[in-house]
């Protein structure tokens, strides 16, 4: 329980001091003045009285129990002090100090040690080096931030204590309000997801924001993250996601996947809203705080100018809502009451000229209509314009209706009145249409996201023991990677099929097997140790006679022993030629936060260079499934183009969800490719063709 990190009944700050210079004066200046009811506690050794309060030589001095603990003095010292707070028995603590393991190795050395001692006295712990804690409702400000911000529903937590100060001090401009702020800072131990589950039924906060900079335990975050999504917002913006080069990869999916794949597949999964920038991420945050949660896609917009109508209209398709046709009453009720110049449709433009109460009229009007789950009032700075007035119209319509409303008062100067307005009755305004265009979708995304049914992959308890045999024995050669005929044993038992393949040690053998396959037949260099077949000339396609069969065999032994010296080779495996379908490719990559990431796309030899793939995190479900098969773009290829049957996608769905429940059964796999994998026409079912496995070594 994080309670008394936001509710506590009694604050010491260590390191408090008389210097308004200092971090300590800050912080309890903080406290006493941002409005803490509580007992404060000073802790330092060379004061009796700080801010006219009792202060005392160490937290073990002080005569009563203690909640919670900020810690503000040199690093040094630190852990010594928390050592002190665990025998106090306090149950928070907050370490604002610096000097741990963003220091370095020594820094980090330290840090352990804090972490040691929290575990030993089973205490939290937030920080080191973090700016501190907010809770508006207690109230408590237990940061050395400059001033408490408004009070409002929105919950932020943030890995950078820097750029928390710069969202601190955007509230303090009255826009925005926070129920709860923390700075993480290095997260030696409570983390990003001890917060979504502290602040999951928090009755302060409506939308929980969160800047973060990595997720070791990532699978704990989509499982706790899904949970709290089912019932309150979660917006996150991640920094740091461009793909890192210093891992060697030897699959495509590998070379495919990266750290920025890995957390747009987990934030969907997870339910999470994913924004872009810091922009985005408070413009959706006022739409999920301040207004009702869009029920649909269907937007209206009421304008007094043409032009910019035009740009909300373009920017809401462009984000995947829909701007309807108003009801037939609803356009005759405008049409009898606009100008004649005014149009009744949408975009309802009610002109340049319009005041407050026309405005109100069509607002009104449009909000009813059935077909309308959402509007944007967009208001330019006319001649005639009755700004603030049209903003309290504004207000009073959001707080009447159960539909979103958002303002996109747009200009400076003479608009800033009426923004200030709009604020008074918590409607968001976005300076451009396509500012509040996002918000709406996002709003629209997350409700979808909320109402899609979770579905969980089932085990497959008979799959395991034939591929732990199999992976034992693997790796007990001093291997890492499988061949074929081991390939075909997984796949297999995890119920996917495969063609007729067997293998051959001999020219001769392998006309005796390619005979009982039966013509025509392909082969390939069997070999752990080659992964690429086709880069050293280890694939023969469409051999139709003995002759070709004895051919190949020996000049794809004699390649592969001269381009990969040292390799084991096994022979050629000779298997069914596998005409028609379309290839796709199956395969995951483990991501070091994240686990198993499973991709989907178009397969053969254009992966690579189209990189049309869609990701999810395994274990995954059938909904999870369905969404990557549409998610790449060449998806109408599998529908069936130019009087092409549709592809088998039930197929499809099945073998993502046995690839899913694979990766998930075996850790150790780090890498895998089913490249192509051959899929059918509707009811023809897939084949596994061929597939790369790479263990942990």
């Amino acid at each position: 329980m994080l309670d008394t990190f936001f509710h506590p009944r009694s604050v010491a700050v260590i390191g408090a001091s008389r210097d308004p210079e200092k971090l300590g004066y800050s912080v309890l200046a903080n406290l006493k003045e941002g409005g803490f009811t509580g007992q404060l506690y000073p802790v330092n050794p060379k004061a009796d009285q700080i801010l006219g309060l009792t202060a005392y030589p160490s937290i073990l001095d002080i005569p009563a129990p203690v909640d919670l603990a900020v810690i503000v003095i040199p690093y040094p010292f630190v852990p010594a002090v928390l050592e002190q707070c665990g025998e106090k028995g306090v149950p928070s603590v907050v370490v604002i100090s610096a000097g741990f393991r963003e220091a370095g190795r020594e820094g980090l050395e330290r840090e352990r040690e804090l972490i040691e001692t929290a575990r030993k006295y089973d205490l939290r712990l937030i920080g080191p080096n973090c700016l501190g804690v907010i809770d508006t409702a207690t109230p408590l400000n237990a940061t050395f931030a400059a001033g408490m911000p408004p009070s409002g529903p929105i919950a932020f937590m943030s890995q950078s204590g820097a750029l928390g100060t710069a969202v601190l001090d955007m509230a303090l401009a009255g826009r925005i309000g926070f129920s709860k702020f923390v700075s993480l800072g290095n997260k030696a131990d409570v983390s990003e997801i001890d917060l979504l589950e502290a602040w999951g039924d928090d009755p302060d906060s409506r939308v929980i924001l969160i800047y973060v900079e990595g997720l070791p335990d990532g699978q704990r975050f989509i499982r706790v993250a899904r949970e709290v999504t089912r019932h309150k917002p979660v917006v996150a913006i991640k920094s740091g996601v461009t793909k890192s080069g210093s891992r060697a990869v030897s699959s495509h999916t590998g070379s495919l996947a990266g750290s920025e794949a890995a957390y747009k597949a987990a934030f969907r999964q997870a339910g999470v809203i994913r924004a872009t920038s810091m922009e985005a991420l408070f413009d959706y945050a006022r739409a999920f705080a301040y207004q009702p949660l869009l029920r649909g896609r269907r937007i209206g917009i009421v304008t007094n100018a043409g032009g910019p109508g035009i740009l909300a209209t373009d920017a809401l398709e462009y984000a995947g809502l829909e701007i309807p046709r108003l009801t037939p009453e609803t356009t005759a009720a405008l049409m009898d009451y606009l100008p004649g110049a005014a149009s009744a449709a949408n975009p309802v433009d009610v002109l340049g000229d319009a005041l407050a109460d026309r405005y109100e009229y069509a607002i009104r009007r449009v909000l009813a209509d059935p077909k309308i789950d959402g509007l944007i009032v967009i208001v330019t700075p006319q001649a005639m314009t009755e700004i603030e007035a049209t903003a309290h119209a504004v207000g009073r319509m959001a707080q009447e209706s159960d539909k979103p409303i958002l303002g996109c008062f747009m200009g400076e100067a003479r608009i800033e009145a009426g923004i200030r307005v709009l604020a008074q009755y918590g409607v968001p305004n976005y300076p451009f249409p396509e500012r509040a265009a996002a918000a709406l979708a996002a709003m629209c995304e997350y409700r979808r996201r909320r109402e899609a049914p979770l579905s969980e992959p089932e085990p497959c308890v008979e799959c395991v023991p034939r591929v732990r045999e199999l992976f034992d024995r693997v790796r007990a050669e001093g291997r890492v990677s499988i061949g074929d005929a081991e390939a075909w044993t997984v796949l297999q038992s995890y119920g996917l099929a495969v063609p007729k393949s067997l293998l051959a040690k001999s020219p001769e053998e392998a006309v005796r097997l390619a005979e009982e396959i039966g013509y025509p037949v392909v082969m390939k260099i069997a070999s752990p140790d080659i992964l690429h077949k086709t880069d050293v000339g280890g694939v023969k396609l469409n051999l139709r006679t003995p002759e070709e069969v004895r051919d190949a065999f020996d000049l794809m032994v004699y390649r592969a022993g001269r381009y990969v010296p040292g390799a084991r080779i096994w022979g050629c495996q000779v298997q069914q030629m596998v005409q028609g379908g379309r290839e796709i490719l199956l395969g995951m990559s483990r991501d070091p936060q994240f686990g198993p990431l499973v991709a989907f796309g178009l397969g053969g030899i254009y992966v690579e260079a189209l990189k049309d793939v869609s990701f999810r995190i395994a274990p995954f479900g059938r909904q999870e499934a369905e969404e990557m098969i549409h998610e790449i773009r060449s998806y109408p290829l599998l529908e069936g183009v130019r009087g092409e049957p549709p592809a088998d996608q039930e197929a499809l769905v099945d073998a993502l969800l046995r690839v899913s429940r694979l990766v998930t059964d075996f850790p150790e796999i780090v890498e895998l490719d089913i490249n192509p994998l051959m899929v059918f026409e509707e009811g023809r079912g897939a084949l596994a063709i061929d597939m790369r496995l790479v263990l942990h070594s």
